[in-house]
């Protein structure tokens, strides 16, 4: 298989060679498919494990690119979220002016009627004064008659008897000619008083449709406004009449910021006073519940772009890896985001509490309490008296937490609740 070879190595001067026996043939090839392999081997090594880092290199790029289109679709949908508060804010306002609107109308229509029963009034006390003075004339001419015969005795010439005759004919002549212009006038003044009398109920007819129309109007916008907001406090747990009556407590001593009409058993001309009172009523209760939506922590706290990381509920602990109970929602954002007060309160913690880092509590109305923990930064202090959208503190990462992130936390009676009920019921209000 290998025999003995002769390699001649030749020069100018000399000749020489080399003689390669079957053993060293034998190590040589040996030597060189070792060589060989060897190389071989390592290659396909080095390939297979720049494939696999390259493989998953391609798969974190992946992971990572998903998890960036689901933040983008999650900041999609609550800025949506947030287009469809603020247009039906925007529609909550436009309602409220125009029921302004209609209210002004409604005061103008009024005082249009007082001014038509004024002139009517006037009408009337002129009517009756000229009906007056025309019984008087006619009892004046026969007066005057009585007189004439009188005067006209039988001792009197037939000369001065018609003299007499004549000056009473014509005294009676000029005194009928006169109730005779009185009457005419009258009769006139009657005419013009029957056709202006007709002339006001006309107007006053057509002003009672005009405000029939008004008050249907003013009564569907109220109750088109007013059934969301009673679904809000029920959303939530809340008894609307119980909410409504603390805060006529609460403001009892300003009277209301709506003024009813005089109360009246019948209609007071065209106006129904009745469902005037009861429309200004319902506004009223429209205006508490705005102040009352005000007092509850409903909407969100942040402004800025964020993602749900942990909901309302039992999980797995991030520390332990054991079942527990996390009373709260948590939002993960940038670091240092600004973090709002979700309504108004007096603050009653403002500080480091354990598990929940840099914290701040918000006593709210209703027996109602709003927590942010893990802040970077508090901005308010203990007894601070804070309003819806008003600015207590930055996100942050302190206290038992794994990274950046607000714990927003709502207890009714000391016990806490789910706070998407509240974040879902804003919906309907701002």
């Amino acid at each position: 298989m290998l025999p003995e070879q002769r390699l001649f190595l030749r020069s100018d001067a000399e000749t020489r060679f080399v003689r390669l026996r079957p053993l060293t043939q034998l190590t040589i090839l040996g030597v060189s498919t070792v060589l060989i392999g060897w190389s071989i081997f390592a290659t396909a090594v080095l390939f297979v494990e720049s494939m696999a880092s390259g493989d998953l290199r391609a798969q974190q790029l992946q992971e990572q690119a998903n998890y960036e289109a689901r933040l983008n679709t999650l900041a999609t949908a609550r800025d949506a979220r947030a287009a469809e508060a603020a247009s039906a804010q925007a529609r909550f306002n436009t309602a409220l002016d125009q029921v302004s609107a209609m209210q002004s109308a409604l005061l103008a229509s009024e005082d249009h009627r007082r001014e038509l029963e004024t002139g009517i009034d006037v009408i009337q006390k002129t009517l009756r004064r000229t009906i007056k003075e025309r019984d008087d004339a006619r009892a004046e001419a026969t007066a005057l008659k009585a007189t004439l015969a009188r005067q006209t005795g039988a001792n009197h010439t037939d000369a001065g008897h018609m003299k007499d005759v004549q000056a009473t004919l014509d005294i009676v002549a000029a005194q009928l000619g006169a109730t005779a212009s009185a009457r005419d006038d009258a009769l006139a003044q009657a005419a013009n008083a029957e056709q202006a009398a007709d002339k006001a109920t006309l107007d006053e007819r057509l002003l009672v449709q005009r405000n029939d129309l008004i008050f249907s109007k003013l009564e569907q916008a109220v109750s088109t406004s007013m059934a969301p907001l009673d679904k809000v406090f029920r959303s939530v747990g809340l008894d609307p009449q119980k909410v409504l009556a603390e805060i006529r407590r609460g403001y009892a001593a300003q009277g209301g910021p709506l003024l009813s009409l005089p109360p009246s058993g019948e209609k007071q001309g065209a106006l129904d006073t009745g469902r005037a009172n009861d429309i200004l009523q319902k506004l009223n209760t429209m205006n508490l519940y705005r102040i009352a939506a005000q007092k509850v922590p409903m909407g969100l706290p942040l402004r800025t772009r964020f993602v749900y990381t942990s909901p309302f509920g039992y999980r797995s602990d991030p520390f332990t890896g054991g079942r527990d109970f996390h009373p709260g929602q948590d939002m993960g954002g940038a670091y240092g985001s600004p973090v709002y007060s979700t309504a108004d309160g007096i603050v009653i913690t403002a500080g480091w509490v354990n598990g929940y880092g840099r914290c701040v509590m918000v006593q709210n109305a209703f027996g109602i309490q709003s927590l942010y923990g893990h802040l970077s930064q508090i901005r308010v202090r203990v007894g601070q008296r804070v309003s819806r959208g008003e600015r207590i503190g930055d996100m942050g990462n302190s206290g038992r937490s794994t990274g950046t992130h607000l714990h927003y936390e709502i207890r009714v009676g000391g016990k806490p609740v789910n706070p998407m009920s509240y974040i879902k019921a804003a919906s309907n209000v701002f």
